[in-house]
């Protein structure tokens, strides 16, 4: 076990930073859900206690009946908030709220980091034309939705050595080439390093003609 922890602090101090990063990404939904989930049940707690007394019970008597209550009426509100979002209404209210600033991309961050198959979410490692006329740039796809122009697609390209900051690019299909061995905690590595490390150096491979990449329109027929 000792070797092992040794072992895993051995990667240096970027690769410490780039799983404190990775961790608080994580992390971040996790806690949100929670404290909503925490404050829904307090309120019903506090409505099953008023419950109890009501029928002349004391809850605190009967404190395990008291929460197999209260879970029982989170459930059925959660059931009950789950049909109503597919309604409608709900589509109607939503729309509203969507346009309170900071909504959607609370919504969206959220969501992000989500890598379903379906490809709306997942986060592409992606080369681009650089800002040379010969060199390429390597930045971050997170969505496949097509832009505002037809046929080009959002790539973003982040700072280094902090990743939260850059520069986003409407690029057509055809000069998106997908690094198809990256992965986002790879890109980290790579910004976190400054260029100390080749992004082929971190995913452990040979450097490839540009040829050899697919572009986003061939990953995408997959």
């Amino acid at each position: 076990m000792l070797n092992k922890i040794k072992k895993y602090f051995s990667h240096g101090k970027d690769h410490f930073l780039t799983v404190i990063i990775k961790g608080l990404f994580w992390l971040a939904p996790i806690i949100a859900i929670t404290i909503i989930i925490l404050w829904i049940y307090e309120n019903i707690n506090a409505l099953t206690g008023n419950m109890f007394e009501l029928f002349g019970l004391n809850p605190q008597n009967h404190p395990f009946l008291w929460t197999v209550i209260g879970v029982i009426v989170l459930g059925f509100i959660a059931y009950i908030i789950g049909i109503f979002v597919e309604t409608s209404l709900g589509d109607f209210i939503q729309r509203i709220y969507s346009k309170v600033p900071g909504y959607q991309t609370i919504k969206e961050l959220v969501n992000i980091f989500n890598t379903s198959k379906s490809g709306e979410k997942k986060v592409l490692v992606v080369l681009i034309k650089g800002f040379t006329t010969q060199g390429y740039n390597i930045g971050l796809m997170y969505s496949t939705k097509q832009s505002v122009v037809k046929d080009h697609y959002t790539v973003t390209l982040s700072m280094t050595p902090i990743p939260n900051g850059g520069y986003m690019f409407e690029v057509p299909k055809d000069k998106i080439y997908v690094i198809q061995e990256a992965t986002f905690d790879s890109n980290l590595q790579y910004l976190l390093s400054m260029g100390v490390k080749s992004l082929a150096e971190i995913l452990k491979i040979e450097p490839k003609n540009i040829e050899e990449f697919i572009t986003i329109e061939e990953y995408l027929k997959k």
